[in-house]
Protein backbone atom coordinates (compact mmCIF):
# COMPACT_ATOMS: atom_id res chain seq x y z
CA UNK A 1 0.00 0.00 0.00
CA UNK A 2 1.48 3.36 -1.01
CA UNK A 3 1.04 6.47 1.16
CA UNK A 4 -1.33 4.95 3.74
CA UNK A 5 -3.27 6.83 6.39
CA UNK A 6 -1.83 5.62 9.71
CA UNK A 7 -3.13 5.86 13.27
CA UNK A 8 -0.63 5.46 16.12
CA UNK A 9 -1.72 5.13 19.73
CA UNK A 10 -0.09 5.48 23.13
CA UNK A 11 -2.58 5.95 25.95
CA UNK A 12 -0.18 6.77 28.79
CA UNK A 13 1.47 9.95 30.08
CA UNK A 14 3.69 12.68 28.63
CA UNK A 15 6.97 10.79 28.87
CA UNK A 16 5.57 7.67 27.22
CA UNK A 17 4.25 9.73 24.31
CA UNK A 18 7.55 11.58 23.84
CA UNK A 19 9.42 8.27 23.61
CA UNK A 20 7.32 7.25 20.58
CA UNK A 21 8.56 10.31 18.69
CA UNK A 22 11.24 8.57 16.56
CA UNK A 23 8.76 5.84 15.56
CA UNK A 24 6.20 8.50 14.63
CA UNK A 25 8.77 10.20 12.39
CA UNK A 26 9.55 6.87 10.77
CA UNK A 27 5.88 6.35 10.00
CA UNK A 28 5.46 9.92 8.77
CA UNK A 29 8.34 9.41 6.31
CA UNK A 30 6.23 6.85 4.43
CA UNK A 31 2.62 7.73 5.22
CA UNK A 32 0.13 10.15 3.68
CA UNK A 33 -1.17 11.17 7.11
CA UNK A 34 -0.45 10.28 10.73
CA UNK A 35 -3.09 10.59 13.45
CA UNK A 36 -2.13 10.09 17.10
CA UNK A 37 -4.50 8.71 19.75
CA UNK A 38 -3.47 9.46 23.32
CA UNK A 39 -4.88 10.21 26.75
CA UNK A 40 -5.86 13.74 27.71
CA UNK A 41 -2.72 13.84 29.88
CA UNK A 42 -0.54 12.80 26.95
CA UNK A 43 -2.09 15.20 24.43
CA UNK A 44 0.30 18.15 25.04
CA UNK A 45 3.22 15.84 24.23
CA UNK A 46 1.58 14.38 21.11
CA UNK A 47 0.98 17.89 19.80
CA UNK A 48 4.72 18.58 20.05
CA UNK A 49 5.80 15.56 17.98
CA UNK A 50 7.05 16.17 14.43
CA UNK A 51 5.10 14.11 11.91
CA UNK A 52 1.73 14.16 13.72
CA UNK A 53 -1.06 15.62 11.61
CA UNK A 54 -3.98 15.26 14.04
CA UNK A 55 -4.42 14.28 17.68
CA UNK A 56 -7.45 12.58 19.20
CA UNK A 57 -7.86 11.69 22.85
CA UNK A 58 -9.28 8.71 24.67
CA UNK A 59 -8.95 8.05 28.40
CA UNK A 60 -9.26 4.28 28.38
CA UNK A 61 -10.64 2.46 31.44
CA UNK A 62 -7.76 -0.05 31.36
CA UNK A 63 -4.97 2.58 31.49
CA UNK A 64 -3.82 5.03 34.16
CA UNK A 65 -3.49 5.12 37.91
CA UNK A 66 -7.05 6.36 38.38
CA UNK A 67 -8.85 4.88 35.36
CA UNK A 68 -12.31 6.02 34.39
CA UNK A 69 -15.34 3.80 34.63
CA UNK A 70 -16.19 1.75 31.57
CA UNK A 71 -18.80 3.61 29.53
CA UNK A 72 -20.52 1.97 26.57
CA UNK A 73 -21.44 5.33 25.01
CA UNK A 74 -17.83 6.55 25.14
CA UNK A 75 -16.62 3.24 23.70
CA UNK A 76 -19.04 3.50 20.78
CA UNK A 77 -18.16 7.15 20.21
CA UNK A 78 -14.44 6.40 19.95
CA UNK A 79 -15.05 3.51 17.57
CA UNK A 80 -17.16 5.79 15.38
CA UNK A 81 -14.54 8.56 15.42
CA UNK A 82 -11.86 6.13 14.26
CA UNK A 83 -14.17 4.70 11.62
CA UNK A 84 -14.73 8.19 10.21
CA UNK A 85 -10.99 8.73 9.87
CA UNK A 86 -10.72 5.98 7.27
CA UNK A 87 -7.49 4.58 8.69
CA UNK A 88 -5.52 2.04 6.66
CA UNK A 89 -3.04 0.94 9.34
CA UNK A 90 -2.72 1.30 13.11
CA UNK A 91 0.15 0.82 15.54
CA UNK A 92 -0.60 0.37 19.24
CA UNK A 93 2.38 1.24 21.43
CA UNK A 94 2.38 -0.32 24.92
CA UNK A 95 4.78 -1.19 27.69
CA UNK A 96 5.64 -4.82 28.35
CA UNK A 97 3.04 -5.11 31.13
CA UNK A 98 0.17 -3.67 29.08
CA UNK A 99 -2.14 -5.46 26.67
CA UNK A 100 -2.92 -3.81 23.32
CA UNK A 101 -5.94 -6.05 22.77
CA UNK A 102 -8.77 -3.87 24.15
CA UNK A 103 -7.75 -1.03 21.85
CA UNK A 104 -7.15 -3.47 19.00
CA UNK A 105 -10.75 -4.63 19.39
CA UNK A 106 -11.95 -1.04 19.06
CA UNK A 107 -9.82 -0.47 15.98
CA UNK A 108 -11.06 -3.71 14.44
CA UNK A 109 -14.67 -2.67 15.01
CA UNK A 110 -13.81 0.69 13.42
CA UNK A 111 -12.71 -1.08 10.25
CA UNK A 112 -8.96 -0.41 10.45
CA UNK A 113 -7.36 -2.53 7.75
CA UNK A 114 -4.09 -3.56 9.41
CA UNK A 115 -3.36 -3.46 13.15
CA UNK A 116 0.10 -4.06 14.65
CA UNK A 117 1.16 -4.31 18.29
CA UNK A 118 3.40 -6.24 20.65
CA UNK A 119 1.32 -8.80 22.51
CA UNK A 120 2.16 -11.54 24.98
CA UNK A 121 -1.44 -12.75 24.95
CA UNK A 122 -2.82 -14.65 21.97
CA UNK A 123 -4.62 -11.98 19.91
CA UNK A 124 -6.99 -14.16 17.90
CA UNK A 125 -8.20 -12.03 15.01
CA UNK A 126 -7.50 -8.69 16.68
CA UNK A 127 -3.97 -8.20 15.36
CA UNK A 128 -2.56 -8.60 11.87
CA UNK A 129 0.99 -8.22 13.21
CA UNK A 130 1.71 -9.76 16.59
CA UNK A 131 5.12 -8.36 17.48
CA UNK A 132 7.40 -9.32 20.36
CA UNK A 133 8.88 -7.30 23.19
CA UNK A 134 12.48 -6.52 22.25
CA UNK A 135 15.42 -6.05 24.57
CA UNK A 136 16.49 -2.45 24.93
CA UNK A 137 14.90 0.96 25.29
CA UNK A 138 11.25 1.92 24.78
CA UNK A 139 12.34 3.95 21.75
CA UNK A 140 13.87 0.82 20.23
CA UNK A 141 10.69 -1.12 20.97
CA UNK A 142 8.50 1.35 19.11
CA UNK A 143 10.90 1.61 16.17
CA UNK A 144 10.98 -2.18 15.98
CA UNK A 145 7.18 -2.31 15.87
CA UNK A 146 6.75 0.15 12.99
CA UNK A 147 9.52 -1.61 11.07
CA UNK A 148 7.27 -4.68 10.83
CA UNK A 149 5.25 -2.78 8.22
CA UNK A 150 8.29 -1.30 6.51
CA UNK A 151 8.60 2.08 8.24
CA UNK A 152 12.10 3.32 8.98
CA UNK A 153 13.67 6.63 9.84
CA UNK A 154 14.52 8.85 6.90
CA UNK A 155 18.03 9.80 5.77
CA UNK A 156 19.86 11.89 8.34
CA UNK A 157 17.45 11.04 11.15
CA UNK A 158 19.49 9.53 13.97
CA UNK A 159 16.49 8.50 16.06
CA UNK A 160 16.92 11.03 18.85
CA UNK A 161 13.95 12.63 20.54
CA UNK A 162 12.72 15.83 18.89
CA UNK A 163 10.00 18.43 19.25
CA UNK A 164 8.10 20.31 16.61
CA UNK A 165 9.77 23.57 15.58
CA UNK A 166 9.86 26.45 16.17
CA UNK A 167 10.47 26.17 19.90
CA UNK A 168 11.06 29.46 21.68
CA UNK A 169 13.55 29.39 24.53
CA UNK A 170 11.88 30.83 27.59
CA UNK A 171 14.99 31.21 29.73
CA UNK A 172 14.16 32.59 33.19
CA UNK A 173 17.71 33.99 33.63
CA UNK A 174 20.12 35.81 31.33
CA UNK A 175 22.99 33.83 32.89
CA UNK A 176 23.61 30.07 32.72
CA UNK A 177 21.25 28.15 34.99
CA UNK A 178 20.28 24.70 36.20
CA UNK A 179 16.72 23.32 36.33
CA UNK A 180 15.62 21.18 39.28
CA UNK A 181 12.34 19.34 38.73
CA UNK A 182 11.57 17.53 42.00
CA UNK A 183 8.12 16.03 41.39
CA UNK A 184 6.74 13.03 39.50
CA UNK A 185 3.31 11.51 38.97
CA UNK A 186 4.64 8.32 40.61
CA UNK A 187 5.97 9.20 44.08
CA UNK A 188 8.60 6.45 44.07
CA UNK A 189 10.20 8.03 40.97
CA UNK A 190 10.46 11.60 42.34
CA UNK A 191 13.35 13.37 44.05
CA UNK A 192 13.42 13.36 47.83
CA UNK A 193 12.24 16.86 48.75
CA UNK A 194 14.86 17.42 51.46
CA UNK A 195 17.70 16.24 49.22
CA UNK A 196 16.43 18.40 46.37
CA UNK A 197 16.30 21.46 48.64
CA UNK A 198 19.84 20.79 49.88
CA UNK A 199 21.00 20.38 46.28
CA UNK A 200 19.51 23.77 45.36
CA UNK A 201 21.34 25.30 48.34
CA UNK A 202 24.64 23.75 47.19
CA UNK A 203 24.14 24.82 43.57
CA UNK A 204 23.57 28.40 44.69
CA UNK A 205 26.72 28.29 46.83
CA UNK A 206 28.58 27.08 43.74
CA UNK A 207 27.40 30.17 41.86
CA UNK A 208 24.53 28.72 39.82
CA UNK A 209 21.15 30.25 39.19
CA UNK A 210 18.43 27.62 39.63
CA UNK A 211 14.92 27.30 38.21
CA UNK A 212 12.65 24.92 40.15
CA UNK A 213 9.86 23.61 37.94
CA UNK A 214 6.63 21.72 38.53
CA UNK A 215 2.92 21.77 37.91
CA UNK A 216 0.53 24.09 39.70
CA UNK A 217 -0.46 21.13 41.88
CA UNK A 218 3.17 20.79 43.00
CA UNK A 219 3.47 24.41 44.21
CA UNK A 220 4.01 23.46 47.84
CA UNK A 221 6.78 21.05 46.85
CA UNK A 222 8.56 23.50 44.55
CA UNK A 223 8.32 26.30 47.11
CA UNK A 224 9.96 24.05 49.70
CA UNK A 225 12.72 22.99 47.30
CA UNK A 226 13.36 26.54 46.05
CA UNK A 227 13.85 27.88 49.59
CA UNK A 228 14.78 31.53 50.07
CA UNK A 229 17.59 32.66 47.79
CA UNK A 230 16.28 35.90 46.35
CA UNK A 231 16.77 36.22 42.60
CA UNK A 232 19.26 33.33 42.54
CA UNK A 233 16.39 30.80 42.50
CA UNK A 234 13.04 31.05 40.74
CA UNK A 235 10.03 28.90 41.58
CA UNK A 236 8.26 28.32 38.26
CA UNK A 237 5.50 25.96 39.43
CA UNK A 238 2.44 26.25 37.19
CA UNK A 239 3.88 29.07 35.07
CA UNK A 240 4.39 27.16 31.80
CA UNK A 241 2.55 24.67 29.64
CA UNK A 242 4.53 21.75 28.23
CA UNK A 243 5.90 23.74 25.29
CA UNK A 244 6.91 26.55 27.64
CA UNK A 245 8.60 24.09 29.98
CA UNK A 246 10.49 22.69 26.99
CA UNK A 247 11.73 26.21 26.33
CA UNK A 248 12.95 26.56 29.91
CA UNK A 249 14.73 23.20 29.70
CA UNK A 250 16.27 24.06 26.33
CA UNK A 251 18.10 27.02 27.83
CA UNK A 252 19.44 25.16 30.88
CA UNK A 253 22.96 23.81 31.29
CA UNK A 254 21.47 20.66 32.87
CA UNK A 255 18.27 19.44 34.50
CA UNK A 256 18.03 17.44 37.73
CA UNK A 257 14.94 15.25 37.54
CA UNK A 258 13.48 11.88 38.51
CA UNK A 259 12.11 9.24 36.17
CA UNK A 260 9.26 11.35 34.82
CA UNK A 261 8.09 13.14 31.69
CA UNK A 262 10.34 16.24 31.98
CA UNK A 263 13.40 13.97 31.82
CA UNK A 264 12.33 12.95 28.32
CA UNK A 265 11.30 16.51 27.51
CA UNK A 266 14.84 17.61 28.39
CA UNK A 267 16.24 14.88 26.14
CA UNK A 268 13.94 16.11 23.37
CA UNK A 269 15.65 19.52 23.42
CA UNK A 270 19.18 18.16 23.90
CA UNK A 271 19.67 19.28 27.50
CA UNK A 272 21.91 17.07 29.68
CA UNK A 273 20.08 15.18 32.40
CA UNK A 274 21.05 14.31 35.96
CA UNK A 275 18.63 11.40 36.26
CA UNK A 276 17.70 10.50 39.82
CA UNK A 277 16.43 7.12 38.75
CA UNK A 278 14.71 4.85 41.23
CA UNK A 279 15.02 1.38 39.64
CA UNK A 280 11.37 0.46 40.16
CA UNK A 281 11.57 0.00 36.38
CA UNK A 282 14.79 -0.72 34.42
CA UNK A 283 16.90 2.30 33.56
CA UNK A 284 17.96 0.68 30.29
CA UNK A 285 14.33 0.72 29.24
CA UNK A 286 13.22 4.09 30.57
CA UNK A 287 16.30 6.26 31.08
CA UNK A 288 16.92 9.49 29.14
CA UNK A 289 17.48 8.68 25.46
CA UNK A 290 20.59 9.77 23.55
CA UNK A 291 21.48 12.81 25.59
CA UNK A 292 24.43 13.33 27.98
CA UNK A 293 23.24 11.77 31.24
CA UNK A 294 24.40 10.90 34.73
CA UNK A 295 22.35 8.21 36.47
CA UNK A 296 22.03 8.43 40.25
CA UNK A 297 20.49 5.73 42.40
CA UNK A 298 21.35 2.11 43.20
CA UNK A 299 20.45 0.28 40.00
CA UNK A 300 21.58 -3.12 41.32
CA UNK A 301 19.56 -3.19 44.55
CA UNK A 302 17.79 -6.47 45.24
CA UNK A 303 14.28 -5.00 45.09
CA UNK A 304 14.82 -3.37 41.68
CA UNK A 305 12.02 -3.65 39.09
CA UNK A 306 9.41 -3.80 41.84
CA UNK A 307 7.17 -1.37 39.86
CA UNK A 308 6.00 0.13 43.16
CA UNK A 309 4.26 3.50 42.97
CA UNK A 310 5.24 4.19 46.58
CA UNK A 311 8.14 2.49 48.28
CA UNK A 312 6.71 0.32 51.11
CA UNK A 313 9.89 0.67 53.19
CA UNK A 314 10.45 3.41 55.80
CA UNK A 315 13.32 4.65 53.63
CA UNK A 316 13.63 4.25 49.86
CA UNK A 317 16.97 2.46 49.94
CA UNK A 318 17.61 2.62 46.20
CA UNK A 319 17.84 6.43 46.50
CA UNK A 320 20.00 6.47 49.63
CA UNK A 321 23.17 7.17 47.56
CA UNK A 322 21.52 10.28 46.06
CA UNK A 323 22.85 13.11 48.20
CA UNK A 324 23.01 16.82 47.48
CA UNK A 325 26.76 16.50 46.93
CA UNK A 326 26.24 13.65 44.45
CA UNK A 327 23.72 15.76 42.53
CA UNK A 328 26.01 18.79 42.40
CA UNK A 329 28.98 16.66 41.29
CA UNK A 330 26.83 15.18 38.51
CA UNK A 331 25.68 18.64 37.42
CA UNK A 332 29.26 19.85 37.20
CA UNK A 333 30.33 16.84 35.17
CA UNK A 334 27.60 17.60 32.62
CA UNK A 335 27.74 21.37 32.62
CA UNK A 336 31.42 21.22 31.77
CA UNK A 337 30.86 18.79 28.90
CA UNK A 338 29.86 19.73 25.32
CA UNK A 339 26.14 19.41 24.63
CA UNK A 340 26.45 16.63 22.08
CA UNK A 341 24.17 13.67 21.48
CA UNK A 342 25.59 10.41 22.76
CA UNK A 343 24.39 6.87 22.28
Amino acid sequence: MSDPHVLVARLDNVGDVLLTGPAVRAVAAGARRVDYMCSAAGRPAAELLPGVDHVLTYDAPWVGFEPRDTDRAVFDEVVERVAQLGVDQAFIFTSFHQSPLPLALMFRLAGVGTIAAASVDFPGGLLDVRHRQVEGHEVEQSLSLVATLGYRLGPGDGGELRLREPLARTAPFPEPYIVVHPGASVPARALDAAVARDAVDELVRAGWRVAVTGSAGEAALTAHVAGHHGDQVLDLAGTHDLRGLAGVLAGAEAVVVGNTGPAHLAASVGTPVVSVFAPVVPVGRWGPWRVPTRILGDQSIGCRRCRARRCPLPEQLCLRPVTADAIVDAVHSLAAAPRAVTS
